[in-house]
């Protein structure tokens, strides 16, 4: 066999190695060699001084329960608006281009559109006057309330990002036959039953790659966070800037960059896990 029908496969992987080599796995390691660099000798001092300052815990903590709030909110929302997308016959792509507006806005203007419903002079304040349940603007999001800092936070999120989930899943549940439903139904499943027995066991590859992607990404949020909550609502992803810009500190910075891959990527063997999908199974 000539050479080159053998290199072929090689040659053709080989500009996207190379990209992930240079933009991807280069970066990584000089984030990591970092990490475990101070004052020009290797240590574990970064860690250290980032697990001892006083908003690492808090930043931590908001950042699991806005991922434990939000992403099965998101999981449960997807699948809905995805099982009505794929059962329409009529206006399917208009409801889907409708669903999945959000995703062509930015999170940083998310953000700001749900800052102006909830500031002073938003729309919540103006709706709650006019309808006379207060009698002046109320200040939603400040220090004194976090929770209405985390429900707004939360609900830009599930508003911003729950379209990216339904895609993956709108795609998943069209590659599944519907001689499989129609035969469960010939055979008196109920609906619920025909969704739980066999549409969610055939969307497992699916199920996956939406849950991997939205979990890794809601460790890494912060425009949100910034618009609604600026100081008052920390969470790793604003930590890692602080560092890295205000504090000018890039080891501390590096190692929140570190524990925020350790974190995406302990979540994402879980869901593989909870989630297996045996070999040759349709994806």
């Amino acid at each position: 066999m000539p050479p080159l029908p053998r290199l072929l496969p090689y040659l053709l992987l080989l500009p996207a190695t190379a990209f992930l080599c240079v933009f991807f796995l280069y970066p990584f390691v000089l984030v990591a060699m970092e990490s475990v660099t101070r004052e020009g000798s290797y240590s574990l001092d970064n860690f250290q001084r980032m697990v001892s300052h006083w908003k690492f815990g808090t930043a931590m903590r908001n950042t699991l329960l806005l991922a434990a709030v939000v992403v099965p909110v998101q999981l449960a929302l997807s699948l809905a608006m995805a099982s009505v997308v794929t059962k329409l016959s009529t206006g399917r792509s208009t409801l889907l281009y409708i669903f999945a507006i959000p995703l062509g806005i930015s999170d940083l203007a998310a953000g700001l559109i749900w800052l102006a419903i909830f500031e002073q002079t938003g729309f919540l304040n103006s709706a709650l006057y006019g309808l006379g349940v207060i009698e002046q603007p109320v200040l939603f999001l400040s220090y004194q309330n976090p929770m209405v800092i985390f429900a707004a936070i939360a609900l830009a999120e599930i508003w911003r990002a729950t379209a990216i989930m339904m895609v993956i899943l709108v795609a998943g549940m069209g590659l599944i036959p519907k001689e499989y439903g129609e035969a469960a139904e010939v055979f008196g499943a109920t609906a619920w039953q025909r969704f739980r027995k066999v549409t969610l066991p055939m969307l497992k590859p699916s199920l996956q790659t939406a849950l991997i992607l939205r979990v890794i990404l809601a460790f890494e949020v912060f425009a949100v966070v910034i618009a609604l909550g600026g100081t008052n609502f920390p969470v790793l992803m604003e930590e890692t800037f602080q560092w890295q810009f205000t504090l000018q500190d890039r080891g501390v910075a590096a190692a929140y960059a570190m524990v925020i891959l350790g974190i995406s990527v302990a979540f994402t063997i879980l869901i593989l896990r909870l989630l297996h999908v045996p070999k040759g199974a349709r994806v």
